[in-house]
């Protein structure tokens, strides 16, 4: 249902996307990791019709996205990473607006807004404008409009950002019930319990370019098992320490001398703390905290990409866009 064969896309010297290979079945999730600025958005950008790429191929639901770009707008759904609905409308006047863009009608439009009012729990504000809306309900009014045409394809862009634990988990519930009922749906996310949760299939992308695939478990196994997890009371015992963790490690300790953090993958699991709980004790070295935990999303990027998520991805509307590329209130004028 969505496939990209080398896919590029440059910003002036800024390389958003090297070559990007996709494939994802319908009835699936795939989940599009990276740090900031490797390229995720981008992506989204150019398969749901808002970005041109500068080469390479890319289709949806079996049409090209370059030659058919209306008919693919008829067959997907996209949910930015900023709710785009107006506040000044109730929730059942957003998406009764959505629907009329896709030509559903008066009726179906209105029959189609209260069904999905009534899905994301939104009834009983409805008939309130969404500025009065909290942050978990302008999310799920976001997705809903994305679902009015009841889409074949969907695109998620960081859709939980932001949201409370009840709130995500919630959102969590509903992407679920959407693939069972036969969507297939691309996420971009920074959270691995997201991924574990939600996908099928992982992509990791750095830089614009695919450096790991497979599932959450495979990804982790990547960066090792059990890590261990030290941090210290004063950072000038940092060589210490580090001399302790390497003794044991099995890959590279790796070290946050703002948070004075130290980790490293071990494996030996509990009796492989012990051993570096006497180590920093026979060393004289003080601990704030000291853990065993399984790797995490930013162990991931950490191991595979070489740093924390912290590069701002090239915004559309700072480049010359391409024909017939939109990078304002891109939801409503690409997609709906």
């Amino acid at each position: 249902m969505i496939r990209t064969s080398g896919l590029v896309k440059r910003y002036g010297d800024v390389v958003a996307l090297d070559g990007l290979d996709l494939l994802v079945p319908q009835g699936e999730v795939l989940g599009l990791l990276g740090p900031n600025g490797a390229g995720k958005t981008t992506a989204v950008r150019i398969l749901t019709t808002l970005l041109e790429a500068d080469s390479g191929e890319a289709e949806v639901a079996g049409l090209n996205v370059q030659t058919q770009p209306e008919k693919v707008k008829e067959r997907i759904g996209l949910s930015g990473q900023n709710a785009a609905i107006d506040e000044h409308l109730t929730g059942f006047e957003n998406l009764d607006m959505v629907g009329r863009m896709y030509h559903l009608g008066r009726r179906r439009s209105r029959e189609r807004a209260r069904e999905l009012l009534e899905r994301f729990s939104l009834t009983d504000a409805g008939d309130r404008p969404a500025k009065t809306y909290s942050g978990g309900m302008r999310r799920r009014l976001d997705l809903a409009a994305a679902l009015v045409a009841e889409p074949q394809v969907l695109f998620l862009d960081e859709p939980t950002t932001g949201l409370d634990p009840r709130s995500r988990s919630q959102m969590w519930e509903t992407i679920q019930d959407l693939v069972r009922g036969g969507s297939t749906v691309l996420l971009t996310t920074q959270y691995m319990e997201e991924a574990d949760q939600l996908c099928d299939d992982i992509v990791v992308i750095d830089k614009g370019r695919k450096i790991a695939e497979g599932t959450a478990d495979q990804l982790k196994k990547q960066v090792g098992g059990e890590r261990i997890e030290v941090v210290l009371v004063d950072l000038a015992d940092l060589p210490a320490a580090g001399a302790v963790l390497r003794s044991l490690a099995v890959d590279e300790v790796q070290i946050d001398e703002p948070s004075r953090r130290l980790t490293a993958g071990v494996s030996g699991g509990v009796d492989d703390l012990r051993l570096v709980l006497q180590g920093l004790s026979e060393a004289g070295v003080a601990v704030v905290d000291v853990g065993l935990r399984r790797p995490t999303l930013d162990d991931v990027f950490l191991s595979l990409t070489g740093h924390h998520t912290e590069e701002e991805e090239p915004a559309a509307g700072d480049a010359k866009p391409g024909k017939g590329a939109k990078v304002k209130d891109t939801k409503k004028e690409a997609v709906r």
